[in-house]
């Protein structure tokens, strides 16, 4: 999820610790868990700051090794022995229970983004990604702030508002998997064109009602299509083409980061007077009739680097992170 979800799902989880009665009783267990949970449904993207480091290093490892199973255990100890050294005297297995619920919530709602997590990591490296839930969910979203509202202004109790609300929304995405799973299921009977061995995945758009439709064929393309009102329409098809270029260019580690991250990747050629300009991209992320997630690497005719670029850009931005004067 975006930042401000994971933020409001932090306050969240504090109003519904009120039910709690070792929190609820006592005015600095209640301060120290508001604290632990909005701290620790942020903390596992502390990888962002890896972006310092550079692209390619931040997309490799952002939601990786942060969001994997240790993880969980370490931000839970980490920040309940901090809140510890200045709340003496809470109830220190509440306060880790509540922490720990927070920081799992945030990596759970993350496997339910199209991005995905490293969440059974060490176990294995697989990226979790269900394609169920935009990054940014307005019902998410906006239930959290009537309630956080509800709870702020004395409204209501935080002991009903907020075992009503994570009661609504295990409802809301207990219904969204089903859908995904059953409108998923179905896309082969949509597709006139489809093929013994085509595999569909459903992508989840911010619109309830439209789903990004990704095909791959048994031949190595893909189709892009838009399921809209039951509806599936066809809106592009991706060659992936084969050239020394290409396999040279699964050296960099710009273009290795980009093929860990993601299996949904096609790569194209051409050819200059300078060199080869190959370009990588994840076909799962379509904006404008463009592929904003790429990975490009400029090479000479001997393949060797000129420059590289792995990461969001649009065609324009693209020209001036690379060496324009290779253009």
């Amino acid at each position: 999820m975006d930042t401000g979800t994971h933020l409001v799902i932090g306050l969240g989880l504090a109003g519904l610790s009120q039910i709690d009665p070792s929190v609820s009783a006592d005015s600095a267990a209640t301060t120290a868990v508001f604290i632990g949970t909005v701290i620790g449904s942020q903390i596992p993207d502390v990888d962002g700051l890896l972006r310092f480091k550079g692209n390619a290093t931040y997309i490799r490892n952002h939601r990786g090794r942060s969001h994997s199973l240790p993880a969980l255990l370490l931000w839970t100890l980490l920040i309940t022995g901090a809140l510890a050294l200045f709340f003496h005297g809470v109830p220190l297995l509440h306060l880790g229970m509540w922490v720990g619920i927070a920081v799992c919530f945030h990596v759970f709602t993350d496997c339910f983004n199209t991005y995905g997590t490293q969440a059974i990591r060490p176990f294995s490296e697989k990226w979790v990604s269900w394609n169920i839930i935009h990054i940014f969910d307005p019902f998410i979203f906006s239930s959290h702030i009537a309630a956080i509202f509800m709870w702020s202004f004395h409204i209501a109790s935080p002991k009903l508002v907020f075992p009503s609300l994570y009661g609504v929304l295990a409802l809301y995405y207990i219904w969204r998997s089903l859908d995904h799973y059953i409108v998923e299921k179905g896309l082969y009977r949509k597709d006139p064109t489809h093929q013994p061995g085509d595999k569909y995945t459903l992508i989840v758009t911010f619109n309830l009602y439209v789903w990004n439709v990704v095909k791959r064929r048994t031949d190595g393309t893909y189709q892009l299509g838009e399921l809209k009102n039951a509806k599936l329409r066809w809106i592009d098809t991706v060659k992936c083409e084969d050239h020394p270029a290409i396999e040279a260019s699964k050296q960099h580690e710009d273009i290795q980061a980009l093929l860990y991250f993601s299996s949904f990747t096609c790569a194209e050629v051409k050819e200059h007077r300078w060199g080869y300009e190959v370009r990588w991209a994840d076909v799962r992320y379509r904006h404008r009739k463009q592929y904003p997630f790429v990975g490009v690497i400029l090479m000479d005719h001997n393949y060797q680097t000129l420059d590289s670029y792995v990461g969001w850009v649009n065609d324009t931005r693209l020209e001036k992170k690379l060496r324009v004067d290779l253009y």
